[in-house]
């Protein structure tokens, strides 16, 4: 029986992040990326088999036939056909070798500058949020950092972040949401896509900071089947639809 090309919101997203990883490039991940790993192999199994991944549990290109309920599973240390270390990480970035890497984020505002540090301020912190992880410096060191934020609301898109736990104003990035895809920037940001789900009113009552408006504004396209087919294979326990939308 063929896979039915309906897709829910997450495989929708989940899709697009793939389609930000090219044939051949260097991705890796941090922790708590259960949706990048996702990305990540359904981008192997579709359109990009040559990609390396390097994952922060220490392996180089493991195998991912399913995805794990924890990015730190030592089930990605399967396959492998080398270790790698944070360091290693770190030096392959700073030299320009790393291509893609997926950034989440408690706050972002207009400006992609994300907060992942505290609500309130260093000093006297009322909430500690899980922490930078070394994402200040990786941002800005791979070639196409991408932000994602997969329940979106006001409280995370905000008009100023209250820590800059990581920005980069030389370059704009993207973020892409539950509701659609967005380019932040020193210029402010600006609504580049909607999902089918999402109207331009929609995505404004959930957003905290003011945006321009592509026009006309496209939607983005749902998976194709031989994607949709690798989201539901891989994710064969539904992790992604407890992680996107409400």
């Amino acid at each position: 029986m063929s896979t039915p090309v309906e897709a829910t919101p997450a495989e929708t997203v989940v899709a697009l992040l793939a389609r930000e990883i090219e044939d051949g490039a260097v991705v890796a991940t941090g922790v708590a990326s259960p949706l990048a790993i996702l990305a990540i192999a359904v981008a192997r199994a579709t359109h990009a088999p040559r990609l390396t991944y390097l994952a922060c549990v220490g392996s180089l290109d493991p195998d991912l036939p399913t995805l794990l309920p924890s990015s730190e599973d030592l089930g990605y240390l399967l396959g492998r056909s080398a270790e790698v270390t944070i360091a290693d990480l770190f030096d392959h970035s700073r030299r320009g070798r790393v291509d893609t890497v997926f950034f989440g984020a408690a706050e972002v505002d207009a400006r992609g500058r994300t907060n992942m540090t505290a609500a309130g301020s260093l000093e006297r912190p009322r909430v500690k949020f899980p922490g930078v992880a070394g994402a200040a410096t990786l941002r800005q060191w791979v070639r196409r950092p991408v932000l994602i934020v997969p329940r979106q609301s006001r409280r995370n898109l905000v008009p100023e972040v209250q820590v800059a736990t990581t920005q980069d104003p030389r370059r704009p990035v993207r973020l892409i949401s539950d509701l659609g895809v967005f380019e932040l920037g020193a210029e402010g940001a600006r609504l580049h896509a909607r999902h089918a789900w999402a109207t331009p009113a929609g995505i404004s009552e959930r957003t905290g900071f003011s945006f321009s408006v592509a026009s006309p504004l496209p939607v983005t396209p749902p998976p194709d089947a031989r994607t949709l087919e690798a989201i539901r294979t891989i994710d064969s326990h539904g992790f992604r639809d407890q992680l996107v939308g409400a």
